[in-house]
């Protein structure tokens, strides 16, 4: 079961560094995906600073809890998705249900249940 969990925190872990990477060199493709589009250079930065910090700590952070199998370092991955989710939540209370907004929260969903898990499981020492 630990060796799945770790697994599968890794693969946030890669999947976060991606869309950081992803954000980095192919900012405005990147933004369009998420439905953003980036107002001149002020825009440009701020995607590349905010996307690539946030997918970086989940990716990087993600990636450390299953190398090192600690869930205390899931932890921060954890909020970040969750507050993520959270938004996309009350978007939906705010503006009312719309196709494009169930993918996204159905992935941040997934993530976060992922995280969750792995932060529980491998929390506990081996036995």
């Amino acid at each position: 079961m630990r060796v799945v969990v770790r697994g599968l925190v890794g693969a946030v872990g890669v999947l976060g560094l991606l869309l950081a990477a992803m954000f980095l060199l192919r900012t405005e493709p990147a933004a369009a995906k998420f439905g953003l589009q980036a107002l001149g250079p002020l825009g440009l930065a701020s995607l590349r600073a905010d996307m690539v910090a946030l997918f970086g700590a989940v990716g990087i952070l993600s990636l450390m809890g299953a190398v090192r199998d600690r869930g205390d370092l899931l932890l921060a991955p954890l909020i970040l998705l969750g507050l993520a989710l959270a938004g996309r939540m009350i978007s939906l209370l705010m503006t009312g249900l719309s196709p494009d907004l169930i993918p996204p929260m159905a992935v941040e969903v997934v993530l976060v249940a992922i995280l969750a898990l792995g932060h529980r499981v491998l929390a506990r020492p081996q036995a």
